[in-house]
This record gives C-alpha cells, structure tokens and sequence, in this order.
C-alpha cells in the first residue's frame, strides 16, 4: 500500500465514521437494528435475528449487523427484485415480470461477483429449480413460473455462460440478456440500448450530456439536417445530443430483437440500423465500430478511462464501466435504496463520494460490500 493510498483511505473513514456517529445518536441500537432489518429485507426480523444485530450494532460492528439482515432471502427475493426490475424497461416500472435481467444482477450480488462485470461479463444467471420450465431464448417462461411459485432466488439462482447458453457471441452482461434485448432492441434503431445503459449505470440521460461542440460526422442519416427548414436547429440542438449517441451506438449493429428473441449477425449490420435516409451525406454503418465523442469536452467529467473506441457489445459495455461516473451511480443507486432518500445533506454527499471511491479500488466492485457499508450512513434516521 503506498503513502498516498493509505492517506485517502485513512481520510474515508475518518468521514464515514463521522457520519456514522451523527446518524446513529438519533435511535438506540434496538430502534436501529429493526429499522435496519426492516430496510434491507421489507419485513420486520425475527427475535433472535434482532438480538443479534442489535448486540453487534452496540458494538459498533454495524456493517456486519448489516450483513446478517442480507442473509435473509427477502433480500434477494423482494428488496434487490424489485429495485433492478425498474432497469429493465423504458418506463422505469417495477411492475414487470421476474427476467433475466433481473436474475442475473441478484445472482451476482449474492455471488460478490465484481459488478463492473454487469456490463461486460459473460454471465447468465437461471434458477435450477426443477419445477421450472427451462431457460428459453424466446420466451420469458422460466422466470415468470419462478416468480409466480415463489421460488427463492437466494438459494436456487446459478451462474452460467451466456454465450453458451443463448448462442450470441458477443456477450455483454445484463446489455445482452433477452429482457434488454425486448426492452432497447426491440425498436427503433438500436439507439435506445446505450442510452438506457447511461441512465441505469451513469445516472445520466442523453439530455444532460448535450454537447453541440462535437463534430457531427457520425450523425446517421435518418436525422434531419435541417427540421422544420431550419438548419440552424440541427447545428444549435440536435447535434447536441446525436453526435454523441450516433458514434457509439455502432456497437449494436449486429443485433436485433426478432420473433421474441435477440438476433445477433456477427458482420452484417441489422436492416434497420440504416433503413431510412433524411440525408444522404449522413452516417452508414457498417460495421460495430463505436468511438467516444463524449470523453472530451465538458463530458471529459464523467471520468472516462481506458479505450474510449472499439467494437461490439462487450467493448462499450466495459467502457461504461470503467468510469469513475459508473461507481458514482451505484453509490447513489444504493444510497437511495437503502436510507429512502436522495443523498442531499453536505455529509452523506461526501461519504456517497467516499464510498464510491472504495467501491471501485480496495473494495473491487463488490455490491454486497457497497450496500452493507451504505445503510450505515442512516441507520438512525
């Protein structure tokens, strides 16, 4: 460990413990061992489960009180269900049906699996319950009969190649799963799926990254250089968010969402990618080719690192993940998940930050780590 290291480190938690100790002062440690329990699970803890957590809390071991409270399987089944099914589709609902999606993003949690890798990985995530109809590329039945019985994920989700399981070869975690491909492929021209992925895993919409000081060489042709007979309106607003979106969209060119199932035709590039022209002199693809116009620029902020150019699915789904903007997100995600609210006071603003900043060096984007050590920030609230 390096001087420097251990000097940030040293700082974080000195902070958190700061905010530790402000949060807490409010309740005594049984008030907050229920409530803790009650956040993380939705239902009220047994005796001996409140015992023990409220004998660690008075201790001041609170991560792990938070710990025994996730061991309960309405963790999986209930809190981290319902939170990730708003991700999966365009209304951010969580009254959608049990997914892939869904499965796989609880399956790694549980699993500690580096969750940078939701993105990128090659991972699939179905349940072994042999009561269940097996995993289909066409249908959503799997899922919906697990959800349906009641089946408890905790204990019966298995990790599995995806590549091998739906034959698609160019995997990119959750991006690639049937539910995403239903949801961001399934119209369209395969714009939506990056920008889906940047409001879930960035915390920003399209809209909030307009940039008309990028060049617009990569805007396709299906957008209008001048609406309304005006091309001012294309230079001073459209481009704003195109020049971005249209560079790195590429990376979906191979795929498409047919007959209830993901399509996916390495080299050939989707009929509908290029299929209407407004402008001749506009953008084709034709290859999965994506570049990052947004790493420079006022959007240089989200803390882009690594190859900001390359191809396909994985490669721009490891490039979101890479960014300091990805941990900032899922700090927030969880912030809200477990304390209800939006991190707005000075202090839990910083610790947020300080948190993030763990989760993605010493900690290893490791969720389960991230949320435990969050809950601490209101356990007395």
């Amino acid at each position: 460990m390096t001087g420097s290291y251990a000097i940030k480190t040293s700082k974080i938690l000195i902070l958190l413990s700061i905010v530790f100790c402000t949060s807490v002062a409010n309740a005594g440690p049984r008030e907050q061992a229920y409530r803790l329990h009650n956040r993380l699970t939705g239902v009220p803890p047994q005796a001996t489960v409140l015992n023990q957590m409220e004998t660690l809390i008075s201790a001041g071991q609170t991560e792990q009180a938070a710990r025994v409270a996730m061991a309960n399987p309405y963790f999986y089944n209930l809190v981290l269900k319902n939170w990730v099914k708003k991700w999966t589709n365009v209304d951010d609902s969580e009254r959608v049906t049990l997914n892939d999606y869904v499965a796989t993003v609880i399956g790694m949690i549980r699993d500690d699996v580096p969750f940078d890798q939701v993105l990128y990985g090659d991972i699939l995530y179905t349940s072994t319950n042999p009561t269940l109809p097996p995993y289909a590329n066409d249908n959503n039945d799997h899922f919906m009969q697990a959800e349906s019985d009641r089946i408890d994920l905790s204990a019966s989700l298995v990790q599995r190649t995806q590549s091998t399981v739906t034959g698609i070869g160019d995997t990119a975690g959750v991006l690639t799963t049937r539910a995403a491909g239903e949801a961001f492929l399934s119209a369209g021209t395969n714009r939506r799926m990056n920008r889906f992925a940047f409001m879930n895993f960035l915390c920003r919409d399209y809209e909030a990254l307009h940039d008309i000081t990028r060049p617009d060489l990569w805007v396709r042709r299906d957008v209008d250089r001048a609406p309304g007979g005006d091309s001012r309106t294309f230079k001073n607003k459209c481009v704003g968010c195109h020049a971005g979106q249209d560079a790195i969209a590429g990376a979906w060119a191979y795929f498409d969402f047919v007959d209830g199932e993901i399509v996916y035709t390495p080299g050939t590039v989707a009929n509908k990618v290029n299929q209407l022209n407004l402008y001749s002199d506009g953008h084709i693809v034709t290859s999965d080719y994506f570049v990052n116009m947004w790493a420079v620029g006022q959007n240089a902020s989200l803390g882009w690192r690594g190859a900001q150019e390359g191809y396909g699915a994985k490669g721009v789904g490891r490039m979101i993940a890479s960014t300091r903007a990805f941990s900032d997100c899922m700090a927030n995600r969880v912030f809200k998940l477990v304390c209800l609210k939006e991190p707005k006071q000075q202090t839990h603003i910083d610790a947020v930050n300080a948190l993030a900043t763990q989760f993605e060096s010493n900690s290893s984007y490791n969720m389960k780590s991230l949320i435990a050590k969050t809950s601490v920030l209101c356990l007395g609230e």
